[in-house]
């Protein structure tokens, strides 16, 4: 990495091995859809969409076109299907990049249709139903007016129907979840549309992926999981109680940097901006080349560790736009050029995304997706 001083290590063997636990879970009757927006949730969109793929993806969900775009361009022609907003001045495009789209509103549904048509072609819509999460979405009666206009053009069909559980994630408690999708079919069945030929019904996300295999249906979106991290704890933990862990995630990401400078600091010195830290006795500090203009979260300062030769070092002091201070004190032999572990192993010791998330009081999906594109993600390949 002469370019960059930071990077990523992503495992091509565990994001495959995700891929085909979860089409162990889900059986080959049900089209296995891994959600790959946000730049495959940090872990590098043109890496990840080809390793699911050829790991058996039947389809690939993005959040906005460019996503769909980009995954053309490497050569991907499998399915792409966009679950984020598309604008009516994008139908055009949507319609050459051959892209399937969650629509609920008539202006994106009639640029579509005169983009097919004038191309000679059908584009594959997708309602996007209100059940309780109040985000996208339509309501009955909005939906049945969309399903009626759909069904009077010519160059869009209406080929499935999707929603969004609010709370099957965060919590052990379904009632919620289950009387979302409980909706979700009533709204089906007064739309008259879930029997119609090649309809896909799709609501599962990671976690109910993993826990309910009665709403598969006919497509499923696993998320998080596809890259080998739990959804939450409790889904962990339902997991295991309902018998339903049959799934081994692995994850595929590690962060890791290197030592740029190795300095000492003398007793009752600070380190760092607003001198939050000081030195109670002789310590010594390594600065690494990464800050928050990374995705190293600025909330770590005096409150992280990463892992130096298989040991703790502690963050000192606060984070920084494009460096930290780590305390090396004790640790033999550090030096301009060590590795830095963020995430990922060093040793016997280990620093996963949940344990990072935890520091920066967030979820594991933000520290993966903040991580700086401007980072490099290296394909290796580890041992099963």
């Amino acid at each position: 990495m002469a370019d960059r001083l930071s990077w990523c290590e992503i495992s091509t063997t565990a994001l495959a091995r995700n891929m085909l636990g979860f089409r162990a879970v889900t059986g080959p009757r049900v089209t296995l859809a891994p959600v790959v927006k946000a730049n495959a949730y940090g872990h590098g969109l043109e890496l990840v969409a080809p390793v699911f793929v050829r790991a058996g993806a039947d389809v690939l969900c993005v959040n906005d076109l460019w996503e769909a775009a980009r995954i053309r361009r490497i050569g991907i022609n499998v399915p792409v299907h966009v679950i984020g907003r598309m604008t009516p001045d994008s139908a055009e495009e949507a319609v050459d990049l051959d892209v399937s789209a969650i629509v609920y509103d008539r202006e994106l549904v009639s640029a579509l249709d005169s983009a097919s048509r004038r191309r000679g072609q059908v584009f594959r819509a997708h309602l996007k139903l209100e059940t309780g999460t109040n985000r996208q979405g339509l309501r009955l009666e909005e939906a049945s007016a969309l399903v009626e206009f759909i069904d009077s053009l010519q160059g869009v069909r209406l080929s499935g129907a999707s929603m969004h559980f609010a709370d099957v994630e965060d919590t052990t408690d379904h009632q919620f979840a289950r009387a979302q999708l409980d909706r979700f079919q009533s709204m089906l069945d007064r739309l008259g549309v879930g029997g119609r030929p090649g309809f896909v019904r799709s609501v599962s996300n990671s976690a109910a992926t993993i826990l309910w295999p009665q709403a598969h249906f006919e497509m499923v979106r696993p998320g998080i999981s596809a890259y080998g991290m739990w959804p939450s704890s409790e889904t962990f933990v339902t997991a295991a109680l309902s018998s339903r862990n049959q799934i081994d995630l692995k994850p595929a990401l590690a962060w890791k940097t290197t030592v740029v400078q190795v300095r000492e600091v003398p007793a009752d010195e600070y380190v760092g901006y607003g001198r939050t830290f000081r030195a109670t006795s002789p310590i010594t500090m390594a600065v690494i080349p990464v800050g928050y203009y990374d995705g190293y979260d600025r909330g770590l300062g005096n409150g992280a560790y990463a892992l130096v030769s298989g040991r703790r070092a502690q963050v000192r002091g606060r984070i920084c736009m494009n460096m930290a201070m780590l305390d090396v004190t004790g640790i033999p032999d550090v030096h301009p050029g060590s590795e830095v572990v963020l995430i990922g192993k060093s040793g016997q010791e280990s620093i996963s995304a949940e344990t990072f998330a935890s520091w920066c009081n967030t979820i594991n999906y933000e520290v993966t997706c903040r991580i700086s594109e401007t980072i490099p993600r290296i394909p290796v390949e580890v041992s099963k």
